[in-house]
């Protein structure tokens, strides 16, 4: 008889440990490939994202460069040290030329103009005075002169009676004590003359001196009428105007503080000198004229597309490695472009001018290059 074999069981735990292997198994290849499929869907999003927001390719003819928005920058400070009375413009504010934005403290400026008022008042006084001391000189020198001629003509009378008695005496016709009246007169006739004409030159001497103190009085006139001129052109000063049209960037100072001469009191940017500035390698941008047509794209507007024209291309390079001496370190040199934006687009919509927008410059190297759809000008209404 053959012995029967009795079936193989195994105990419930360790079956249950076998079916929990099996499903173990069996999951784990699922897991992978559910990682797969998560892994393959992110990418597809990313690349996805990456086409959608990468910059449209360039045909041939163009360049493109990143930049920021930039304008001309204009500090409204003081001419001379003071205090700063009143601040009327706020930040933000639009300004034109010649409008009033601050005012300093003039109390001290005011005080100074009255000085030199009372100085000229004085000094013309004083040209009154020496021009009264001029016609004083000439009527003495007008009198030396008669004097002059008084004793010339006393001089030729006594030298007549001289020379007569001197005829006449040697005849016993005139005694000789009237030649010796004659003589005497005569020299003293002379010696008259001489004084008379001294005093002619001391009196032009001192009409001389007159006329240089009416100079002299009227040169210090208009020394105290500059230094009014002056006085007045700091109190003019002292109100501060904006210099050009433009917006109003903040406050450097505020109003009752002491500033020295210069001091910056606003800080404002001419909304009529906007430009991005950028940079191209070698290859472009010397292919760059001034005056190149450059479309605007910025990061806050992507949908508005903004003319310009390149205003400056530098002659220099901006990066340059310490030697040049292969063609691959040549394509490192770059060159600095500034594109400005045209002055009656930016006053049409000077709302939206902000500096420090970043954005993208396109430039046409090649005039004969058409602009491709998505570099149309489109502007905001």
């Amino acid at each position: 008889m053959q012995a029967r074999r009795r079936p193989y069981r195994v105990a419930p735990r360790v079956a249950h440990s076998l079916g929990l292997l099996r499903i173990r198994s069996m999951a784990s290849p699922l897991r992978w490939l559910l990682r797969i499929a998560v892994l393959l869907v992110a990418g597809g999003v990313a690349y996805g994202a990456w086409q959608a927001l990468r910059p449209n390719a360039l045909p041939p003819g163009f360049a493109l460069g990143n930049g920021r928005l930039e304008a001309v920058e204009i500090d409204i400070a003081t001419k001379t040290a003071g205090r700063v009375k009143e601040i009327v413009a706020e930040e933000g504010d639009f300004v034109t030329a010649g409008q009033v934005l601050a005012f300093m403290d003039t109390d001290t400026l005011l005080a100074q103009r009255r000085e030199a008022e009372a100085q000229l008042r004085r000094a013309t006084i004083a040209v009154e005075t020496a021009r009264s001391q001029v016609t004083q000189r000439e009527a003495e020198r007008t009198a030396a002169l008669a004097l002059v001629a008084q004793r010339e003509a006393e001089q030729d009378a006594a030298q007549r009676r001289f020379a007569r008695s001197a005829q006449l005496a040697p005849h016993g016709t005139v005694p000789e004590q009237r030649l010796d009246d004659d003589r005497a007169q005569h020299q003293a006739a002379q010696a008259a003359v001489s004084l008379a004409k001294a005093q002619v030159a001391a009196a032009e001497a001192a009409l001389g001196t007159a006329r240089s103190e009416v100079i002299g009085a009227q040169s210090a006139v208009e020394a105290t009428r500059a230094t009014i001129e002056r006085i007045q052109v700091d109190i003019d000063d002292s109100v501060l105007k904006a210099p050009r049209d433009g917006r109003v960037q903040y406050r450097v100072a505020q109003q009752g503080e002491v500033l020295a001469a210069g001091g910056r009191v606003l800080n404002m940017i001419d909304i009529n000198d906007v430009y991005m500035t950028f940079f191209l390698p070698t290859t472009e941008a010397g292919r760059i004229a001034t005056g190149a047509e450059v479309r605007l794209v910025l990061d806050a507007f992507p949908q508005f597309v903004i003319p310009a024209k390149a205003s400056f291309v530098a002659a220099v390079a901006q990066f340059t490695p310490k030697t040049v001496e292969t063609a691959d370190e040549r394509q490192k040199l770059m060159f600095r472009i500034k594109a400005r934006i045209d002055p009656p687009l930016l006053r049409k919509h000077n709302a939206h001018v902000k500096t420090g927008v970043p954005g993208v410059a396109y430039v046409r190297l090649d005039e004969r290059a058409e602009w491709p759809a998505n570099l149309q000008i489109k502007l905001p209404q």
